[in-house]
């Protein structure tokens, strides 16, 4: 396990700052200098794929989302449209972006596409002029005023000149938090539809919603933004956050699997859980995989959804048991419900699913309770012996809630495996049905004689 970090206790998500521009501007270098680390791909060239878009951000204390674009496919034809097409998608999902320009090369046909894309969104913008690494260059950078987007901020990405002030800017730029964050007084719980494309995610929201179909947070003049939906189910309002639609234009003039994950991410960034949709006809595929992957990482709760069920004869039941255990045993706590979003059937199952995922996200064991459980535990089965040496666990307590977060004391590394009992058991014990549970260690340092 790597080293861990300083367990944050915050729920919810946290603003998105989606950083756009012309290929070989250097966004994913300022992406790695706005996060503090080198993590976001840094070659704007055809070909290259990434697991992950987005990236956790902190400056002076708050926190943010940074969603770096670079990773769509360039190519000769029609170039200009495709960084307009980017943007959109980007503009789309974001609070705030950061416009990356060069301040060497100047304004181009293309830089002129992006800034019609952002002033028709009316978001928030920060204009970063790039590679202002002198004097002489700082000048020319004052000539993209021009682009009428205010005051451009000179920064340099590769020497990280100018990024306090950039980063300044951006916190000016970003909203403190959304307003759909604040559930604590009686906000809509946020849920994301998630799956790869025709598993019927769509259908799902569109019979959920049946007419009543209220639109929010729809921004005048575009016709690309995600739309939200408030939603009346079981006597209370869902926000659903869907994705699916995202102007189909947009899909052709780039990498459509990249804007699918881009969107994807960014929608589960912004909900506390995700309804993950899978065609029950279709054999469980890596794709879905990679999407539970990623609920997992963004520590938000999940309900599986296995949709065209009218599909389903018995023998493809069989082989859905097997590739259940199979494939789906990593998150055999995420609750399972079977569906025909087509017709309606058992869409009434939805809102107890998530209810009880919910809950289990946002469960709080007492310390007491918690080192009575972890000291029973360790009695039963101790830690294996390594190199005549025996882990224990001295001590536990329970961070933060949204997703569960445990932070063990120990007296030496504990095994991944057994790391793993640790979780079964807690599931046993406590629940925590349809959340993910991260567990950390803090290994005692020896006392130097």
């Amino acid at each position: 396990m790597s080293e861990p970090q300083d367990v944050d206790t915050t729920s919810g998500p946290v603003p998105i700052l989606a950083v756009v521009g012309r290929p070989n501007v250097g966004k994913s270098t300022l992406v790695n200098r706005i996060i503090g680390r080198r993590e976001a791909v840094v070659e704007d060239r055809p070909g290259v794929t990434r697991d992950r878009v987005s990236y956790d951000a902190n400056w002076n204390g708050r926190a943010f989302t940074v969603v770096d674009t670079g990773g769509w496919d360039p190519d000769a034809r029609g170039l200009a449209e495709r960084i307009a097409g980017q943007a959109e998608v980007a503009v789309s999902l974001a609070d705030a972006v950061l416009f990356v320009v060069d301040a060497t090369v100047g304004i181009t046909d293309a830089d002129e596409g992006v800034v019609k894309v952002l002033r028709k969104s009316g978001k928030p913008v920060v204009l970063a002029a790039n590679k202002v690494d002198d004097q002489r260059t700082e000048a020319e950078a004052y000539g993209l005023w021009n682009l009428g987007l205010g005051e451009p901020v000179p920064v340099s990405a590769l020497h990280g000149r100018g990024s306090g002030d950039m980063l300044d800017a951006i916190l000016e730029a970003l909203p403190e938090a959304p307003p759909e964050r604040l559930n604590e007084v009686g906000g809509p719980r946020r849920i994301a539809i998630v799956g790869k494309p025709n598993v019927g995610k769509s259908s799902l929201l569109n019979k959920l919603a049946g007419e009543e179909r209220v639109v929010v947070d729809n921004v005048a003049g575009t016709t690309v933004d995600p739309v939200d939906e408030l939603v009346e189910l079981g006597g209370k309002q869902w926000r659903f956050i869907d994705t699916a639609g995202i102007r189909k234009r947009v899909k052709e003039a780039s990498g459509h699997e990249y804007y699918a994950s881009l969107r994807t991410t960014t929608a589960i960034d912004r909900a506390e859980v995700a309804v993950l949709v899978l065609d029950g006809s279709q054999s469980v595929s890596e794709q879905d995989m990679r999407i539970i992957q990623t609920v997992r990482d963004a520590g938000r709760a999940m309900v599986i959804a296995f949709n065209k069920w009218d599909l389903v004869d018995s023998e493809r039941r069989y082989y859905l048991e097997r590739e259940i255990e199979r494939d789906l045993v990593q998150v055999q706590w995420a609750p399972r419900i079977n569906v025909t979003a087509r017709t309606g059937w058992h869409i009434d199952r939805l809102v107890p699913a998530l209810e009880k995922a919910l809950a289990g996200w946002e469960t709080r064991i007492g310390t007491g309770a918690l080192n009575n459980f972890l000291g029973r535990l360790v009695a039963e089965h101790p830690h294996p012996v390594r190199s005549g040496k025996q882990a224990k666990i001295l001590f536990g307590t329970q961070a933060g809630t949204a997703p569960p977060v445990f932070v063990l004391f120990t007296s030496g590394k504990l095994d991944a495996s057994y790391e793993r009992f640790i979780e079964r058991r807690l599931r046993e014990e406590f629940g925590f049905v349809g959340t993910p549970i991260v567990i950390q260690q803090r290994v005692r340092e020896k006392r130097k004689r």
